[in-house]
């Protein structure tokens, strides 16, 4: 009897792997190729994410796939960047620059998501509700609109002037948005 409880567990998650993660597959394919630039990298990303939302799927709640799947695929892509940091066993001067700069670049990106942080609770809360279920959870304009009970401008509009307030003030301190240095 044990045994035939295994076909049936393992029928289950498909069918909720079918229900909840294969429609939004499109999505984390966009998704990965934003956050990789590569499409190979992104399909390698989409299939990594595809195995561990299988293994869990069993302990999801049937509650906005996309937002859990995204999670999953950002977590993946930490992973699989810091498993492939450069090797520092290199000598030639020209990769010690390269690698003397690349910790730099994540100095200034790590002041920079500190000074965002810092910065986020300062806006007004429908403005922080915005950010977090966009930027943060990867909800669409629409998703968020309906999660806030607003009209799907509305989002629109509260995202653009939380940036922009959030681009102001971290011009302020002296951080840019795009190189996270210091002008």
């Amino acid at each position: 009897m044990a045994a035939s409880g295994a076909p049936a567990r393992a029928s289950n998650a498909h069918q909720r792997f079918e229900r909840y993660v294969v429609p939004e597959i499109p999505y984390l394919y966009d998704v990965a190729r934003r956050l990789t630039g590569s499409t190979t990298e992104a399909e390698d990303l989409v299939q990594d994410t595809l195995v561990r939302a299988l293994g869990a799927i069993e302990r999801f709640d049937g509650e906005r796939p996309r937002p859990w799947l995204v999670t999953i695929l950002r977590n993946t892509n930490i992973n699989r960047v810091r498993r492939h940091r450069p090797e520092t066993t290199d000598t030639d001067p020209d990769s010690l620059v390269a690698l003397e700069d690349s910790v730099d670049d994540v100095a200034a990106q790590r002041e920079l998501a500190d000074a965002v942080a810092e910065l986020v609770p300062s806006l007004p809360a429908s403005f922080r509700d915005v950010l977090d279920l966009v930027d943060r959870r990867g909800l669409s304009y629409a998703e968020a609109a309906q999660s806030l009970n607003v009209p799907v401008g509305t989002v629109m509009s509260r995202l653009h002037r939380a940036r922009r307030r959030l681009r102001a003030r971290l011009a302020e301190r002296g951080l840019t948005r795009t190189s996270g240095q210091r002008s």
